[in-house]
């Protein structure tokens, strides 16, 4: 276990597969390379728990690269008056993350979604992240039309 890659141990799993998967896409993002499944399995190898403890973390970081197109248009169609280049690497992880969940996984309720991704940058991200974030995610969550207290499922 690398002592650099442990995450709050009083979070739950989920969250713990959330942060997860955001540090795998931040990693990724500064140094993408075409052996994604080997990456992050080596990524996950280093973490406290075994590999199925992270199973989704798993299906996000796929989720995420297979629709990161449209995940970025989300993102810069909602940042308006903010050129997209000039999003901090950490906040674009955390909103693709939760922009996936939002708009591909039903079963989750969205506000769970974003009061994790808030929880999460708060342990990542700068102190000015948490408003940035919330206020994109709540227009992503007008946009997409969800039940934002249930899943859509």
């Amino acid at each position: 276990m690398d002592e650099d890659l442990i995450i709050n141990p009083n979070w739950s799993q989920r969250r713990q597969n959330r942060a997860t998967a955001f540090r795998f896409l931040f990693q990724w993002e500064f140094n993408p390379t075409d052996r994604l499944s080997e990456d992050l399995r080596e990524f996950i190898e280093r973490l406290e728990h075994e590999e199925e403890y992270y199973a989704y973390s798993f299906e996000l970081v796929d989720g995420v690269l297979d629709k990161i197109e449209i995940l970025d248009s989300i993102i810069k169609e909602l940042v308006t008056n903010w050129d997209f280049s000039r999003i901090a690497k950490a906040d674009l992880a955390l909103l693709r993350v939760a922009l996936y969940e939002i708009k591909y996984r039903l079963d989750v309720p969205p506000v769970v979604i974003i009061d994790e991704t808030l929880e999460i940058s708060k342990e990542f991200s700068s102190a000015n992240s948490k408003k940035f974030l919330n206020g994109v995610l709540d227009k992503a969550l007008e946009q997409i039309k969800r039940p934002a207290r249930k899943p859509a499922i």
